[in-house]
């Protein structure tokens, strides 16, 4: 598991990678601002959109293929932006990269959730390596661009080449000795409204965080904190968000998916109003603190989607990882907007009251049935008749088969 969760932050460096990219564009090659985030935006959306139609595909048909072919895609769509092919060329490279991110997470996500032992325990490593890869792609970007030519861009495609390694699920499942676990789970019900409630949560969580990371540096530093200042609260922010998301397993463990989620959005609420109201100091604390409680949940509601639509993982894995998770991207040019009609921090009120909402929301989310094929049933013995003793294949009556009988049939006729 612990490759394979690599192999995640190897496909998950280029979501980063893209925004990290925004500057170089700018200063190299004259981008506008409305043309360098218009390449973010639309990376963003169509590997958002495009996770629920491979997720579908995924529970149509077995394509294990799909999971190296993707983290290859990914790779190589971000090193072909430095051929500097024009405006339409960089946009299409990065479109290439996109669709591989979209292509990776459903497949995967479905291969996680069948690998033997904890599946919750599972996913939560699975979704730390994503972690891991989007925080390290500044340091990949800077590290490539500071080669000269053509070498610094294709470097960027090595943790490509790496992932396609460690991404292999074939090999993986056979040497643990599992199967597809979708047979397993066909008799189980789909709760529809369920998973509708539960996207909404991810949709309000998406918001909070993501405007979060959008603009707590600028507020660290309008309240006086410098540059430097406002990169430890974004550094505190990505610190607790890893934290969070290896917390959800064991958190599910002890109190059950749901009560993890809907306790780990209320705790969320005073951390995120400590952002808005405490001093300077305080604010790196309760930046990691906000993200813990608004990262337990992650892992967790990527199985709660798979449980509620459990003939329909892939897809389910799509919408929790990427459609629903594109919201928050969408509202953040409102919050921006609010606050250059007020201020930051006024724009920043609203993010208290959604992580209440989450809550609120998440308490009807019921804890999905165990499906009926997961619930062996026991093998009784067949009674035999009072009249008709058991025999043995020697044709001697057997002196075990009689109290058997007795005891599944209740007494035997004849005895008290």
């Amino acid at each position: 598991m612990a490759g394979f969760s690599a192999g995640h932050a190897c496909v998950d460096v280029y979501q980063g990678a893209v925004s990290a990219l925004v500057p170089f564009l700018v200063s190299e090659r004259a981008y506008g601002y409305a043309a360098a985030s218009g390449i973010v935006l639309a990376a963003s959306l169509l590997s958002s959109v495009a996770q629920p139609l491979f997720g579908a595909l995924t529970d149509r048909r077995a394509v294990p293929w799909l999971i190296p072919v993707a983290a290859g895609a990914a790779g190589l769509g971000i090193a072909l932006v430095g051929l500097d092919a024009g405006y339409l060329a960089t946009l299409a490279a990065v479109a290439v990269s996109g669709l591989g991110v979209a292509a990776y997470h459903p497949a995967a996500a479905r291969l996680v959730r069948t690998w033997p032992g904890d599946g919750h325990a599972a996913m939560s490593w699975f979704a730390l390596g994503g972690n891991v890869g989007f925080a390290c792609a500044p340091l990949l970007v800077f590290a490539a661009l500071s080669v000269s030519g053509p070498a610094g861009w294709w470097l960027l495609a090595l943790p490509a080449v790496v992932g396609v390694f460690l991404n292999r699920p074939p090999s993986a499942r056979k040497r643990a000795g599992t199967t597809d676990a979708a047979p397993a789970v066909a008799r189980a019900r789909e709760d529809r409204r369920a998973f509708l409630r539960l996207s909404l949560v991810v949709v309000v969580r998406s918001i909070v965080f993501v405007g979060l990371s959008t603009f707590i540096a600028l507020y660290v530093r309008e309240r006086g904190g410098g540059a430097s200042a406002g990169s430890v609260a974004l550094f505190a922010l990505f610190a607790g968000s890893a934290g969070g998301t290896l917390l959800g397993g064991p958190l599910a463990a002890r109190w059950g998916r749901v009560p993890a989620v809907r306790r780990a959005y209320a705790a969320a609420v005073p951390a995120v109003a400590g952002i808005v109201f405490l001093p300077l100091p305080l604010v790196y604390g309760c930046a990691a603190l906000a993200a813990t409680a608004l990262y337990v949940p992650f892992s967790l509601q990527v199985t709660l989607g798979q449980d509620y639509l459990p003939t329909r993982m892939g897809t389910a894995s799509g919408v929790t990882l990427g459609l629903t998770v594109s919201i928050g991207g969408v509202a953040s040019p409102l919050i921006g907007a609010l606050a250059d009609a007020s201020s930051l921090r006024t724009a920043l009120l609203p993010l208290i009251v959604l992580p209440l909402l989450a809550w609120a929301l998440a308490r009807r989310l019921p804890e999905p049935a165990l499906p009926k094929a997961t619930l062996p049933e026991p093998a009784l013995p067949k009674a035999t008749p009072p009249d008709s003793p058991a025999t043995d294949s020697a044709g001697t009556e057997s002196a075990g088969t009689e109290s058997t009988a007795t005891g599944s049939a209740g007494h035997a006729p004849g005895r008290p």
